[in-house]
């Protein structure tokens, strides 16, 4: 049982108040710009972490803000005290897509360090995006010439595993196309490539996580945007995730060794993933996540206002936390 705090009637503060973490919940966590939403979702996590260890726990964080909670919460002791708690510093994994060295300056990655984080890379494989998900990366229509041939190119490839490199021998080499389109698929592959985050060899993404610290994945140094790369790193892992809790799942009704432990996975600012009226490349696979996590054992948590949060995820969350909202937000 998660403690989230203590109900309030007639300004006294009365009973406990628990979320059961044994069963699959999809929850969103809602209020006004500094009313506590990020907080709210980092007292889950805790709660999570201390009496669920054996959970896999992934914060997606766009802010680059929940590394703090490596650190011992000073500042508000004595509060703590009041609620018969104390301050605790959590063990934290920064997931980094790309290179560290690149996203982070040295002097930050060294006192961040000296702080008992601990970095870990992320790169993606480029076989795990779908050929409409390349059309889409690139902000393609899958109807014209240059989404054809894209598609094409990334279908025709029979490996199991492949590298960018090879999406671009398969458009050198395709004879439907048009020198101009596959000048233009290529430049766009080859700027793909400069982005750091994909892999040249196959990457077991289960490796870059851990049940025995809270997994931040640190997407503050990256590109945001409808097509960028914060919503190509959440789709894939969300997808990746999805589907070996699909086959965990399967094996622990059979009474067979599980090979991964149920997920729960926080996204601060969800409106960036799972916007209201607005397509992404994470929003489909995030909507599944609310719709049928539920049996696999995977856990959606999400902040923002309620307007800006697509419906479809709403209408899916059996917990609202609800801090301070203005009358017309809902």
């Amino acid at each position: 049982m998660l403690f989230i705090g203590r109900e309030k009637v007639r300004e006294k503060l009365e009973d406990d108040q628990y979320i059961d973490a044994s069963k699959s919940h999809a929850i969103f966590i809602c209020g006004k710009r500094g009313s506590g939403k990020s907080y709210t979702m980092g007292v889950l996590v805790e709660e999570l972490q201390e009496k669920h260890p054996d959970f896999l726990k992934i914060i997606i964080d766009p802010m680059g803000i929940f590394w703090t909670m490596a650190e011992l919460n000073i500042e508000q002791e004595e509060e703590l005290w009041d609620w018969n708690l104390y301050a605790r510093e959590y063990p934290v994994k920064l997931i980094v897509p790309g290179e560290v060295e690149k996203r982070f300056d040295s002097e930050v990655v060294k006192e961040l360090e000296n702080k008992g984080i601990e970095f870990k890379q992320l790169l993606l494989n480029p076989s795990d995006i779908s050929p409409e998900g390349w059309c889409d990366l690139f902000n393609i229509n899958i109807n014209e010439m240059m989404g054809i041939a894209l598609y094409r190119a990334v279908d025709s490839i029979s490996k199991k595993f492949f590298t960018i490199d090879d999406i671009i021998y398969e458009i050198e080499r395709d004879t439907k196309s048009k020198e101009t389109t596959k000048e233009a698929l290529i430049n766009r592959l080859n700027m793909a490539k400069k982005w750091g985050i994909f892999a040249d060899e196959e990457i077991q993404i289960e490796s870059v996580f851990s049940t025995n610290a809270v997994n931040v994945v640190d997407l503050s140094t990256i590109e945001s945007g409808r097509h960028g790369l914060r919503d190509l790193v959440v789709s894939i892992v969300s997808k990746y995730l999805f589907n070996q809790r699909l086959k965990s799942r399967k094996r622990e009704m059979l009474n067979l060794e599980s090979k991964m432990s149920k997920v729960w996975m926080f996204i601060d600012e969800a409106h960036n993933f799972i916007p209201s009226g607005k397509s992404t490349l994470s929003k489909e696979i995030l909507i599944r996540w609310a719709k049928e996590g539920r049996q696999p054992g995977l856990n959606l948590i999400a902040t923002q206002q309620p307007s800006a949060v697509d419906n479809e995820v709403l209408s899916q969350c059996d917990i609202i936390l609800h801090i301070r909202l203005p009358i017309g937000k809902m």
